[in-house]
């Protein structure tokens, strides 16, 4: 038997659960993850943001399948910011699952225990002779459903009935193919995002931004957009701690705020105007500790450049400030930290309502957007929505910061790396200043899981512009680096690029276990201009092999199809699994063929997907994903696919082609 503090201790939840279960009329409210009401209706509150990985519908299943209920049946709720009675509300790492997965059944099977009490009771049998099933409390032919079971389900203590979690064998909802529960209102436009708040009296407002990087606001005229109809006010921003500076104009639609801004005059001092990411690049790469080469050996250097984002729906957020309370709205990555921070720094009572974000990567965990609509609302007197233009985000955004990597191997006989050295030159991530030191950077990114021994070091420089959290972080540069460097070992050697891995994997057999899976599942043969990239990953306690086919006899590399063959424990949510690796195939193939961030003379060059080159549909290749089932630890997903599958792509194109890699994108200036 668990008893509610037992079960807290157990999850590392900091969860207040409303015990014991009460008799208000409300129903079966036995935690604050799943109640049932008085007709029997189950829905779960579901304690993190949904950011597009499909948080909510795999909490929907765990609640399913412990009730023994049909999926369908699970009506889900947003839990606002409120880490005192949720705990930790944070996602990133590829962690959600991890760490909801196990609180969320013990919620249900809790649920499910009373019920099954209650009707034994009610039966004068024991309860070992009950089950649930399809919402119904079963005995030996006779049923009782849920509805006639919450009133004395509820009038039960939780922490006095046993409640075992539904065996795997038994499973009949988790590990099963399922659509997202959401999927129909977003396809329709019901879901709403950040940017569909809606409020009596809201007000826009757009922000006038420093043209040059860290240029601050000298002066402003505001006469001439405060001329434009519909513009209310100006709100200047440089006081805004954490905020990035500017003048926002507040108007009662976006398109006036929009003119307003076009019509503001602003003076800008200081920052770096003459600043120019190549020679950023070149200090990189000069601060990079020279190795004498191996006489049997190979080495090679990787110039990995800026990246942006880009979430698909912009920065954005809704603010009511009064006095004596602060209401946000906000696509958010963590509310419940962002409700702290701002009661913290505010002074006054902060509730935190998230929304559904249209992408986050790391860049929703900042509250630079909530803290500028805050800022306006105060000022107007009403409640404000601080808009992003599609511009604004791609230029003032926390990149992935650059990186230069030397690489270099001693090879056996064989031609196979016996020894080698992993030099790294980057920056810290400016969002979180801590994250900045070598160890740090060496623990996000040093997840090498070949057998070679060596050395990897990391030189940390001060950031020149705004870094934060790119998904998989430093990952997405040292294993992109590290696999094309073996590919590059392989291919001078003569050998098969998954046997050289092969090789290596004695050590590692869930790696080489997805390895041969995906191998297995590949009938490519290459050929002049065709070729087959390989690279694998381990991390967040998942492990995955990506195959990239390449096609460049039309002169132009275009990515065919890929296989992934990946190893997350016990796979939920199937479905969401493989969406996570097509997300980040996709974005590997955005970055590795085009997309990056430059800056001349003090200015991000890239304005929006025009010319910052995210993949379009038409470049989705066709994906074969394969999961690979395995008795290890509920791994993580959402940021595993990206680092191995830019290498695998990456690699794939320099065999094609004949042109080795040296950064990314491939065959591209990269400073």
């Amino acid at each position: 038997m668990i008893g509610r503090r037992g079960f807290l201790a157990a999850v590392g939840l900091t969860v207040a659960l409303p015990a014991p279960a009460f008799a208000s009329g409300a129903g079966l409210v036995p935690n604050v993850l799943v109640r049932l009401d008085a007709r029997g209706r189950v829905t779960t509150t579901v304690p993190r943001p949904d950011t597009g990985q499909g948080v909510r519908t795999v909490v929907a299943m765990l609640v399913a399948e412990e009730l023994a209920v049909p999926l369908a049946s699970v009506a889900v709720e947003q839990a606002p910011g409120d880490t005192a009675r949720y705990g930790r509300q944070g996602i990133g790492n590829s962690t959600s699952v991890r760490q909801l997965a196990d609180p969320v059944r013990r919620a249900a099977a809790t649920a499910r225990a009373l019920l099954v009490t209650a009707a034994a009771q009610r039966w004068g049998v024991p309860v070992a002779e009950c089950a649930a099933r399809d919402g119904h409390v079963r005995h030996r032919g006779r049923a009782l459903p849920y509805a006639a079971l919450v009133q004395a389900a509820s009038e039960l203590d939780p922490a006095t009935v046993a409640a075992p979690l539904t065996p795997r064998a038994d499973w009949k909802v988790l590990g099963k193919r399922a659509g997202r529960v959401d999927a129909r209102d977003i396809v329709t436009g019901r879901a709403r995002y950040g940017l569909d708040v809606a409020l009596p009296g809201l007000l826009t407002a757009v922000v006038a931004r420093p043209p040059w990087l860290g240029a601050r606001l000298a002066a402003h005229d505001d006469a001439q957009a405060l001329a434009v109809p519909g513009v209310l006010t100006t709100v200047a921003l440089d006081g805004v701690a954490g905020a990035q500076g500017g003048v926002a104009v507040v108007a009662r639609s976006a398109s006036a705020a929009l003119a307003g801004r076009a019509a503001l005059t602003c003076e800008w001092t200081g920052g770096t105007p003459d600043a120019d990411s190549r020679e950023w690049l070149a200090q990189l790469v000069a601060a990079l500790p020279q190795d004498p080469p191996p006489a049997n050996g190979h080495t090679a250097t990787y110039e990995l450049p800026l990246l942006a984002h880009a979430p698909m729906e912009p920065m954005n957020a809704t603010a009511d400030a009064r006095p004596d309370l602060v209401r946000l709205w906000a696509p958010t990555q963590d509310p419940g930290g962002l409700r702290d921070t701002l009661t913290r720094a505010l002074g006054v009572p902060v509730e935190v309502e998230p929304t559904l974000s249209g992408g986050a990567f790391g860049r929703r965990i900042e509250d630079d957007y909530a803290l500028e609509a805050i800022a306006c609302s105060r000022e107007a007197g009403a409640p404000v929505k601080v808009l992003w233009t599609r511009e604004d985000d791609t230029r003032h955004d926390s990149y992935r910061p650059m990186s230069a990597h030397r690489l270099t191997a001693e090879l056996g006989p064989d031609g196979l790396p016996v020894r080698r050295a992993h030099r790294v030159a980057t920056w810290g991530l400016t969002v979180l200043p801590f994250f900045g030191t070598p160890q740090l950077v060496l623990a996000s990114g040093d997840h090498f899981p070949y057998a070679v021994p060596g050395e990897v070091t990391a030189t940390v420089l001060p950031a020149p512009l705004r870094t934060g959290f790119w998904r998989a972080v430093y990952a997405g540069q040292f294993a992109y680096a590290e696999e094309c460097f073996l590919s590059a070992l392989a291919q001078r050697g003569g050998w098969d690029q998954v046997e050289y891995r092969r090789r290596l994997l004695a050590d590692q057999p869930r790696v080489l276990r997805v390895l041969d899976a995906a191998a297995a599942r590949v009938r490519f043969r290459p050929g002049p201009g065709r070729a087959l990239g390989v690279a694998c990953h381990l991390e967040y306690g998942s492990a995955i092999a990506v195959l990239a086919e390449v096609d460049a006899r039309g002169g132009k590399p275009v990515v065919r199809k890929v296989t992934a063959a990946v190893d997350v424990g016990q796979a939920l949510h199937p479905s969401g699994v493989r969406a996570q690796v097509e997300g980040g195939v996709l974005d590997a193939i955005s970055t590795v063929l085009g997309a990056r961030i430059t800056v001349r003379e003090g200015r991000v060059e890239q304005s929006s997907f025009r010319d910052y080159a995210w993949a379009r549909i038409d470049a989705a290749p066709e994906f074969d994903v394969v999961l690979v089932d395995s008795d290890a630890p509920l791994g993580g997903m959402g940021e595993l696919a990206y680092p191995p599958a830019a290498a695998a792509v990456a690699s794939a194109v320099a065999q094609a082609t004949g042109r080795p890699v040296t950064g990314m994108p491939v065959h591209s200036e990269v400073g």
